[in-house]
């Protein structure tokens, strides 16, 4: 069977629907989130843990992405099933060049910033953080749910939805903004724009994902490589 290296394409309605939930997860729910759940609180007089709000966030989010980009989801699972030969082995190298590469980007970074807190890998400080205080609920978020709704957005959304207009746009795209939308808020509580050098950590894999996914044909390759790649992080950190 010949291999389909084209994406599967988003319909008008995912497009408009998806891009409005990203502006809405990528811009209004960092400030918003904190504030409902301080309300519900209130309403419903009880007090909920860090670990029930982290969970109830990103079960929200699960649901949406699946109402929103079910039609999607089908077509790439088709295309797993089609091709799922070349999705394993795109996984495979994808991994290899994963960590190949970010190893390469996290010694020049330890180089160039040497001395300062950007020297760390945020990836894994962030994960370190949470297991720490709610391990079962992490190993859900990170694994499981988190990959899936970032792939469908960055990779489904964002990548696929540029692909056939430009392949260098969608790239650009997909991996800066995967990449600001993990460090802004950092660099803005801390008040030093230098923090924003962290977007490089996040470039590799962004560029990485996004072409599992358009040399597989289908986004569960970079789910799957997503998911890996944050269990070995916790692996690696507990």
């Amino acid at each position: 069977m010949q291999r389909k290296r084209s994406v599967s394409n988003l319909s008008r309605g995912e497009l408009i629907g998806g891009s409005i939930f990203f502006v809405f997860y990528a811009a209004v729910l960092p400030f918003a989130a904190a504030p409902v759940f301080r309300i519900v609180e209130l309403l419903l007089g009880v007090s909920l843990s860090s670990a029930l709000e982290d969970t109830l966030y990103y079960y929200i989010l699960f649901a949406v992405t699946i109402i929103i980009f079910h039609g999607f989801l089908a077509r790439t699972s088709s295309r797993l099933l089609d091709n799922l030969n070349d999705a394993v082995k795109t996984l495979g190298l994808g991994l290899v060049a994963l960590y190949g590469l970010n190893e390469l980007v996290f010694r020049l970074m330890l180089f160039v910033t040497l001395g300062h807190p950007l020297s760390g890998n945020l990836n894994d400080t962030a994960i370190s953080a949470q297991i720490s205080g709610m391990p079962y609920t992490t190993l859900l978020i990170v694994i499981l749910v988190a990959p899936f709704v970032e792939e469908v957005l960055f990779r489904g959304l964002i990548f696929g939805g540029l692909r056939e207009k430009s392949r260098g746009i969608a790239y650009a795209a997909s991996c800066v903004l995967f990449a600001l939308l993990h460090t802004w808020q950092l660099a803005a509580a801390s008040w030093d724009p230098a923090y924003l050098l962290l977007v490089v950590q996040y470039l590799v894999p962004g560029a990485v994902l996004a072409w599992s996914y358009e040399h597989s044909g289908t986004l569960w390759t970079s789910v799957a490589l997503h998911a890996a790649a944050n269990a070995l992080s916790v692996w690696l950190t507990v």
